[in-house]
């Protein structure tokens, strides 16, 4: 019976996910629902009479805040579509803060970009080497990185920062000197043209001009480069035998070492990969959000971008719109506080009601009624206030995390052998 289960053929490889492309939206579904979603915003905008809903600013904050948080998400799909967890990211993103901003101030901001992927590597290629070659459970290994990101680069801060010429040009234990700006691009005569509109306030074209405007008014280089990132990444992972390779590593490694694939290179080159990104994405906080290394500068970052993930069910189209939802809903509370957060509150109810309504044609009573509850208490709520409590709006872009993170739940597939051991030669 041993030599019978030993000599057992590998398992077969997976059968392709037709299921998923089936229910996969078409583009002329996609651009109904954007539609929809920028008549409801307009809506609200008016009758709450909150004009930054949808302003140029509130989309260029948004942008600038969703960025590292997309590159956070990516860096973790590039991961876990090979099969490797990675609970390390927000440890490569403080690697990527700390290259960025050490290599930034003594050269150019240009090398220091180069400096946060090149750390971010390192810091993947320490997991890869723990996971994949050692077997190290995959969430032990990324905690051990985020342990030692954090230890290492507060000793090399107070190494480099505190004393001689990193000192008298403004460094300290916790932060480093300001490096030069990386620059922004903006439009011209576009970018007017669209703020002019957008302050009549007429319903739908200004709104549309708003969030034109924040996509063409003072947007990074390193933004556009994020948005390269997101279409090769896709281009790579979905339309090439590399990235079928890769994939069929997170969904069975097996069957994919019966057909010839090296699994253990393409789960290092991916692990790589993923922490050059999730550096980029630190060296976007060191030189483009405040031109400086900072101690605690990624502020938990690396973990929205992997629930942004989750979110967008391991695909960066849907990673894409869960890093924006974040970081519009950051930019909402920073830039406007309780009041514009409290228009947003009756867009909340329209979305739950309209949710309760397709979970009841769907049969599912129990989701429906919870979720028209929900509506009814948040409309209550809306109605006999005129602000958010300032404890709540510092919470808000949490708080819609996790409501859509629940919400989307059910609809989630995984990787088959994301997180799981492999050895080399165990399916023969």
């Amino acid at each position: 019976m041993t030599a019978t289960m030993t000599d057992a053929p590998p398992p077969a490889a997976p059968k392709a996910d037709t299921a998923g492309k089936r229910s996969g939206r078409s583009l002329g579904q996609i651009l109904m629902i954007i539609a929809g979603a920028l008549l409801l915003v307009a809506a609200v905008r008016v009758i709450t009479g909150a004009n930054q809903l949808d302003s140029s600013g509130q989309v260029s904050a948004a942008l600038g805040l969703a960025v590292p948080i997309g590159l956070a998400g990516l860096a973790g799909l590039w991961s876990e579509r090979a099969g490797v967890v990675n609970i390390g990211l927000e440890g490569m993103m403080i690697l990527g803060t700390f290259g960025a901003g050490w290599i930034g101030w003594q050269t150019n901001p240009w090398l220091g970009l180069l400096g946060g992927i090149a750390f971010g590597v390192l810091g993947g290629l320490l997991h890869a080497v723990a996971t994949v070659t050692f077997g190290v459970d995959h969430i032990v290994s990324g905690v051990a990185v985020n342990l030692l990101a954090l230890g290492a680069t507060q000793y090399l801060a107070k190494v480099f920062f505190s004393k001689g010429d990193a000192a008298a040009k403004g460094g300290n234990p916790k932060q480093s000197p300001p490096s030069e700006s990386l620059g922004d691009i903006t439009v011209p005569g576009l970018s007017d043209a669209l703020e002019s509109l957008q302050n009549h306030h007429w319903f739908l074209i200004s709104d549309l001009a708003g969030i034109l405007g924040g996509l063409v008014t003072n947007v990074s280089v390193v933004t556009l480069l994020a948005v390269v990132l997101f279409v090769a990444s896709w281009w790579l992972l979905w339309r090439t035998p590399f990235g079928l390779r890769l994939r069929s590593c997170g969904e069975n490694p097996v069957a994919a070492e019966s057909l010839g694939v090296n699994v253990y290179r393409y789960k290092y080159a991916a692990v790589a990969v993923s922490g050059g990104l999730a550096g980029l994405g630190g060296a976007f906080l060191s030189l483009v959000t405040s031109h400086i290394y900072l101690e605690g500068q990624t502020g938990g970052r690396g973990y929205i971008g992997l629930a942004a993930m989750i979110f967008g069910n391991w695909r960066p189209g849907g990673l894409a719109m869960g890093a924006g939802l974040f970081g519009y809903s950051d930019a909402l509370q920073l830039r406007n506080g309780g009041v514009t957060v409290h228009a947003l509150l009756l867009l909340l109810v329209v979305l739950l009601v309209v949710l309760a309504g397709w979970k009841l044609y769907r049969k599912a009573l129990w989701q429906g009624v919870v979720s028209a509850v929900m509506a009814a208490l948040v409309l209550v709520w809306y109605l006999v206030t005129d602000e958010v409590p300032s404890d709540f709006v510092g919470a808000t872009p949490y708080v819609v995390t996790l409501l859509v993170l629940s919400l989307s739940a059910q609809r989630l597939r995984m990787p088959k052998a994301d997180g799981m051991r492999y050895r080399k030669g165990q399916g023969k």
